[in-house]
């Protein structure tokens, strides 16, 4: 997730359009080239996201390779930038995204709740679970954990938390104090999702947001600034941070230790789904569809890391390895689906943010 939004575009050579478009995948029903036809025709798809361009471009890559002739504009923003642009631009009666994708779970069913999302019904629909769907309109794409991250050369044996009230003891210690962060709820969407399942499914969720005050909590709006503030030592250990951006950190960067908390770990899915209002329909169809199956997930386990959903794909980051890591009985996935939305009422939220700030954010 980023703050500044930035634009990739796959642009791809029209002149063989025409005879090197793609044939209807293996499976699909016949009539499904009637789709691929008019996709050809808009020649274009925008899409508006937070997940970062860099694992997004194998995406883009892919898809352009399977269906040549349309160029794949892709707009990279911070989850809360995404449904604000958005909203803004529809208000306006302006352009704005084909397709919406945001690791915001709640933010993203807000919209398709209110009318914004166009009933699709995927050719792919049945190969992922019934929770990361909803209504033909609302698709979740990703298998990502909530994770604590830790400084593995500063932070060790019994100071590494191994579930969420080890956590919240842990980080009252003198060491902790200035060198705990996590997301700023009130501007980072995912930071603000994540923090409201904890306190529902949490039973000492008050004692924890009582340990961030007093470890004087840091807050980011980003996953990649926590990640290099427990990398150089700045921070201590961080908590809720999306999990497939810090597993992949550890590959490369001996500093970061994770921990899948074993009383339960989140699980956040990246929702997509389409505007009903979309210039370019039939691309944002083939996009879906692509997102979905099993090319589509083979690209997000091996080349954008976000751990693929279906649970027929190999590779390095999957659903299925994820759970045999965990274990079955701590995944707590977050639905797709109404459930997310009651801490978005206004007054709801307000309340939340203002004992956030009160006890947790206290300085």
């Amino acid at each position: 997730m980023k703050l500044i939004p930035s634009i990739i575009t796959a642009a791809v050579l029209s002149c063989f359009a025409t005879a090197a478009f793609a044939q209807v995948p293996a499976g699909y029903p016949a009539d499904y080239q009637k789709l691929i036809d008019g996709a050809r025709k808009e020649g274009k798809l925008v899409v508006y996201g937070a997940t970062d361009s860099k694992a997004t471009q194998p995406l883009i890559k892919d898809f352009s390779a399977l269906y040549p002739g349309i160029t794949v504009e892709y707009n990279d923003m911070n989850s809360t930038e995404v449904y604000n642009r958005f909203i803004s631009e529809a208000a306006a009666g302006g352009n704005t995204a084909d397709v919406m994708w945001s690791s915001a779970m709640d933010l993203q069913i807000k919209l398709a709740s209110e009318g914004y999302a166009m009933a699709y019904k995927s050719v792919e629909a049945s190969k992922i679970p019934g929770w990361a769907m909803w209504n033909d309109m609302a698709y979740g794409t990703t298998f990502e954990p909530a994770a604590i991250v830790y400084n593995k050369r500063l932070v060790t044996g019994a100071e590494i938390p191994q579930t969420h009230a080890d956590f919240a003891r842990i980080i009252q210690g003198e060491k902790f104090k200035d060198k705990v962060t996590t997301y700023d709820i009130e501007k980072s969407g995912v930071g603000f999702m994540f923090m409201t399942q904890d306190a529902q499914d949490f039973p000492q969720f008050p004692a924890l947001e009582q340990a961030f005050g007093a470890a004087r909590v840091r807050v980011q709006s980003s996953t990649g600034t926590m990640l290099e503030r427990i990398s150089s030592g700045e921070n201590l250990i961080g908590y809720n941070v999306l999990g497939s951006y810090a597993l992949v950190r550890a590959k490369t960067d001996p500093s970061i230790g994770i921990v899948l908390p074993k009383d339960y770990t989140l699980i956040l899915s990246r929702v997509l789904f389409i505007n009903k209002a979309a210039k370019n329909p039939n691309a944002a169809k083939l996009w879906l569809d692509y997102m979905l199956s099993n090319r589509g997930q083979t690209v997000i386990a091996n080349d954008s890391k976000l751990y693929a959903i279906r649970a027929d794909v190999k590779g390095e980051t999957t659903s299925a390895d994820l759970i045999k890591l965990i274990g079955e009985k701590n995944i707590k996935p977050v639905p797709v689906g109404p459930a997310v939305l009651s801490y978005l009422a206004p007054a709801k939220r307000m309340a939340f943010l203002k004992q956030w700030k009160e006890t947790a954010g206290k300085k």
